[in-house]
Formats: C-alpha cells, structure tokens, sequence
C-alpha cells in the first residue's frame, strides 16, 4: 500500500530525470579528472548512451536500479499496479538488451554502471574499474589498428630487433 497520495505520488515521478543525474554527474567528473574525453547522450547511437567515449569505441550506461531491474535492495518491486509496472520493467529490460546488441553489432563495447555501485562505499572501487576497462578498451583498438596489415601480416610497430642501442 502506497504511503503518499495518488497526486504526491505523481508529482514525485514527474520530478525523476533522465539525464544529468547524480550517478551520471559522478562518473563524468571522473572520467573528466582523469583525462577521458566523452560526450554525452549521442542521439546517432542505438538507444543515446548516457556517456560515449569514441577514442575507446565504448559507450557507457549507468543505470538506476529501480528502473532497469539491478537485483539489489534499490530494485524492488512497486506493491500498487503491479501489472503496469510489470510490463514498464519488462519492456525497459528488452529494450536494454537490444540496444547493448545493436551496439556490439556496430562494433562498439558497452559498459553498465549500477547506480548502487557509486555508493560512497564502493564509489572509489568502481570508478578504478571503469578505468581499468577503458583502458583495456583502448589497447583492444590499438592492437586491431596496428596489428594486421592489408594482407594480415604482422606489422611492426617498434623498432627492428636487429638494431643494438647503447654498449
């Protein structure tokens, strides 16, 4: 049974963002601190990722458990109208996963940030780990870019071995 008025209820809702929220707004000015240039809600890529780092061809959602079904505390389910909501999280899960396909279709890998992961707890934990995947990310376009040639030969891209350097 709901605690609020059906109107309070309403008015609350209508004041949830979807963009610019405070999970967002904490892993932007860390990515930004940290030297990773991005841009934000590109409307040319399957479903308008909240962060798109084209460098490290990888896009980054960072979801609210409630909305997007996370299997934690923040992700229970609504006890009033139980058949709409249903069919709202069904919907935005499917929809979740069609867009993460289309982008891994188009060669892009995708990245979920749970809203419950930048708790103050296990904020720094996270953050290090976004990091450590963009990272990864990066050396995976640096090895397709240079590894193979036109007619898949190994390329060299430091110096000969032949060539003695110092003593």
């Amino acid at each position: 049974m709901d605690t609020v008025s059906k109107e309070q209820r309403s008015r609350n809702m209508s004041r949830i963002r979807s963009t610019d929220t405070k999970p967002e707004m904490i892993v932007r000015q860390y990515l930004y601190k940290n030297g990773f240039r991005y841009r934000v809600n590109v409307k040319t890529l399957p479903g308008s990722p909240d962060i798109v780092l084209k460098k490290y061809h990888t896009a980054i959602f960072i979801h609210g458990c409630f909305w997007h079904r996370h299997e934690c505390q923040n992700g229970r389910f609504p006890q009033t109208n139980i058949e709409f909501w249903q069919q709202k999280f069904t919907r935005n899960v499917e929809r979740d996963a069609l867009v993460r396909e289309q982008l891994r279709m188009l060669g892009w890998k995708t990245m979920i940030v749970w809203e419950c992961q930048l708790k103050k707890k296990i904020r720094q934990q996270t953050l290090q780990e976004i990091t450590y995947l963009l990272n990864k990310a990066n050396l995976d376009v640096l090895h397709k870019k240079y590894q193979l040639s036109s007619d898949n030969s190994i390329v060299t891209i430091a110096a000969e071995d032949s060539i003695k350097y110092g003593n």
